[in-house]
């Protein structure tokens, strides 16, 4: 008889995308939003390197939500998106998205998606993934129609778009892992989780 995981894991991210792909995946977890103060950690770490500020933005909120329920196992996750050498931030208004997603017209960028993994306040596993992302030259038509679509909910996504929503018409390509977009490396996590016993083997 296979006994189920009796491990606990937290998801130290308020992310509804990050939520749904755990939850698709069949696994148990409960939310915890971390606190901590992410333009501090941006302040400290050199722009160029998007990527790795993703897994730092992980590694912190993983840490600190750990510190507080030593037994669990605890998931934090980031992403950020790097256009020419520097970092673009979730846009603070519909206006702001605008000229983000001008911005990002007819051009490539990368989206970093982080994740690290937490057990008795301790960092045990964190890791990146990387998808590069072709945007089409859409018309300033479309951007009106989509802005006006989507509305507000645009604000808590790098980038503002979601893939999953009418953000696709964005595209032309994209070249990486589905998963990595919305916001999580989901198969190196799931393979820690079963390393973890989160997850049967």
């Amino acid at each position: 008889m296979v006994t189920a995981p009796t491990e606990r894991l937290i998801l130290a991210s308020k992310s509804a995308a990050r939520r749904s792909m755990l939850t698709g995946a069949g696994v148990p977890f409960t939310v915890q939003v971390a606190d901590v103060d992410e333009d501090a950690v941006k302040a400290t770490h050199d722009p160029a390197d998007a990527a790795g500020l993703a897994i730092e933005l992980a590694r912190a909120k993983a840490l600190a939500v750990s510190r507080h329920d030593a037994d669990a196992w605890v998931l934090g996750a980031d992403q950020t998106l790097a256009l020419d050498g520097g970092l673009l931030s979730k846009a603070g208004s519909l206006e702001a998205a605008r000229v983000q997603l001008e911005a990002m017209r007819g051009r490539v960028h990368h989206l970093h998606s982080g994740a690290a993994l937490a057990h008795n306040g301790q960092i045990v596993w964190s890791g990146v993934d990387t998808v590069t992302m072709r945007v089409r030259p859409f018309s300033n038509a479309f951007l009106d129609a989509y802005l006006a679509a989507e509305g507000e909910g645009l604000l808590a996504c790098v980038g503002s778009y979601r893939l999953e929503g009418m953000g696709a018409q964005l595209f032309e390509a994209v070249e990486g892992d589905y998963f990595t977009v919305l916001g999580l490396p989901l198969w190196p996590v799931l393979a820690e989780l079963r390393r973890a016993g989160v997850l049967k083997s």
